[in-house]
């Protein structure tokens, strides 16, 4: 299972570096949402607010992530999911998935991330803790996306049913990173962290886990 995860992940990076429209169009997006909020909240000024920053840099975040990983089974038509269901296990394929789409939206994220500290200032006084919570964000959003990617694939109004699938188990995600975030702005104790941490690389667990018990009954269909 091993070698097909490796393949099908090269599979994705090479479509990926072959449509380079994909990439760009989400790239532009994170940077003219970053520009937008720069002329448009005050941050010209040099007077937007930390949680405002905190706030407004997972938000665009999480819609960029929205934006990247919605395709991953959208896109893939009849003929190629009936090709993969020959030659590979749905749970590599699960995998496969989970992990490009992770790795697409840690990029996205960090780029974000430089984009806001160039033009809007970086107030982060810790910055081991923000980034390691950047990426327990990005996986459990990429995962959680994933899943509910696979499952509106097989519904005719894919893009209606993904977002009201994805809300209930974002908003946790996304409330949980904005807090460990704030704690690492204000530069607090990783004891004071810890226990939020833990819960997100929990829900991360069982968000992964369910995807990947789950899709071989979905895949079947």
């Amino acid at each position: 299972m091993l070698q097909q995860i490796r393949t099908l992940i090269i599979k994705e990076l090479t479509l990926e570096w072959r449509q380079k429209y994909a990439l760009n169009g989400i790239l532009l997006y994170v940077v003219s949402a970053v520009f937008i909020t720069y002329l448009s909240v005050g941050a010209k000024q040099g007077n937007i607010a930390v949680p405002t920053w905190n706030a407004l840099y997972w938000i665009i975040i999480l819609f960029s992530a929205v934006n990247a990983v919605a395709k991953s089974f959208v896109q893939e038509h009849q003929g190629r999911q009936l090709y993969y269901y020959m030659i590979a296990s749905p749970e590599a394929i699960i995998i496969s998935k989970i992990i490009y789409n992770t790795l697409l939206t840690l990029v996205l994220a960090l780029l974000g991330y430089l984009v806001f500290s160039i033009i809007l200032g970086n107030p982060v006084a810790d910055q081991g803790m923000f980034l390691l919570n950047l990426v327990l964000g990005a996986v459990g959003f990429s995962a959680c996306l994933t899943m509910v990617s696979g499952i509106a694939s097989k519904a005719s109004n894919n893009a209606t049913l993904m977002a009201i699938l994805s809300f209930p188990v974002i908003i946790p995600i996304l409330l949980m990173a904005i807090r460990v975030s704030k704690n690492a702005i204000d530069g607090l104790d990783w004891s004071v962290s810890v226990d939020k941490l833990l819960t997100l690389l929990a829900i991360n667990a069982i968000v992964a886990v369910t995807a990947y018990i789950l899709f071989p009954y979905l895949w079947r269909s």
